[in-house]
């Protein structure tokens, strides 16, 4: 976990080391906080509370883009919508100070901070890091939230896109006959599995694929597990090139690239239109 100085950048950080640089201006705190069951809760539930200084961001309506007949429930955000929203909130692709550090997070165990992480490293924004224990973790430790929105101040955040960090269906389609290629598979084990589907029209996984849950990154407390534990969890697949993992609608897969990311392995990918759109082909 990050607690060093802030020329370095890892994926995690505490709540005692955000809670000691609150106000550093190099900073930007990020709430992600959703219910894919109720999808104003985390609006709502930001505007009551929320870590000093932090704006929001929404699944639906900023980090993901309009939805199609194929795609996914949750396709890619248009990249420079989304620049000029991060630039919104004081974000900076880089500067004299350097870039922003975006610090992300949620009340779902990473599901939601996972895709602002995974974003902004697709655009090419590698200072960015999720808050380990999320906002129950940061009420567990005492320190103080507020109800006031931040003014916006203005940043410049250029995206540089990654192309080559997600994949499309006819590239999935392809994987079987490319060797030391594997399709990881994020969801819970009983959707995987085909015996339940509260979601999507269609039961089962995309043949060939193995299933690594991604909520086993984390504890039930919403803290992320070791990097030993990362490394001995990803332990059969860490020579696989490329690893292309996929969850309902390619949100909670990139927990499963987060953990990928701490445990040394950077080959992973998305398939950004996961089951949803896989199964919209059926």
């Amino acid at each position: 976990m990050f607690e060093g100085n802030m020329t370095q950048t890892h994926p995690v950080v505490s709540a005692a080391w955000l809670q000691q640089h609150l106000e550093n201006p190099g900073i930007a705190i990020v709430d992600c906080r959703f219910s894919l069951m109720e999808p104003a809760v985390g609006q709502q539930q930001y505007s009551q509370s929320h870590i000093p200084g932090a704006h929001y961001l929404d699944l639906n309506q900023d980090l993901s883009g309009p939805v199609g007949q194929h795609g996914g429930r949750h396709p890619l955000p248009d990249p420079v919508l989304l620049a000029e929203k991060l630039s919104a909130l004081g974000i900076d692709s880089e500067g004299p100070a350097g870039p922003t550090l975006v610090v992300a997070y949620d009340d779902a165990r990473f599901a939601y901070a996972a895709r602002l992480w995974w974003l902004l490293r697709y655009l090419g924004h590698d200072r960015v890091a999720v808050l380990d224990g999320g906002w129950s973790g940061w009420l567990a430790t005492g320190y103080g939230t507020t109800e006031v929105i931040p003014k916006p101040k203005p940043g410049h955040f250029i995206p540089q896109v990654r192309s080559d960090h997600v994949v499309d269906i006819e590239a999935v389609k392809k994987l079987r006959d490319q060797p030391g290629a594997v399709l990881i598979d994020s969801r819970e084990g009983d959707r995987y599995r085909g015996e339940r589907e509260p979601i999507d029209p269609v039961a089962g996984h995309i043949p060939g694929a193995v299933n690594y849950p991604w909520q086993e990154v984390s504890d039930g407390q919403g803290y992320i597990r070791a990097i030993e534990e990362q490394k001995q969890h990803w332990a059969q697949v860490q020579t696989d090139d490329p690893i292309v993992v996929y969850c309902g609608s390619g949100v909670t897969a990139c927990v499963n690239l987060l953990s990928l990311e701490l445990a040394g392995i950077t080959t992973g990918k998305l398939y950004a239109g996961s089951w949803s759109d896989w199964c919209s082909w059926l």
